[in-house]
């Protein structure tokens, strides 16, 4: 887990905006890119974060790596 309660929310919430709107055809195909944010929030876990070595989980950030 890398990433934190808020960064989690603003994903999820992210994610869902883009999709529905994308469904809605408000704004085309291209806002189901949403699911990234919205899995990544879900799992709790970002690749690109662990790639550049970011963590916004306060429970991980004494554990060494």
């Amino acid at each position: 887990m890398n990433v934190g309660q808020l960064d989690r929310i603003i994903r999820i919430i992210i994610g869902l905006v883009l999709i529905i709107a994308a469904a809605t055809n408000t704004i085309g195909l291209w806002g189901y890119i949403g699911i990234i944010p919205l899995v990544t929030g879900l799992l709790r876990w970002c690749p690109l974060y662990t790639l550049i070595g970011i963590q916004t989980c306060p429970l991980h950030e004494n554990v060494k790596r």
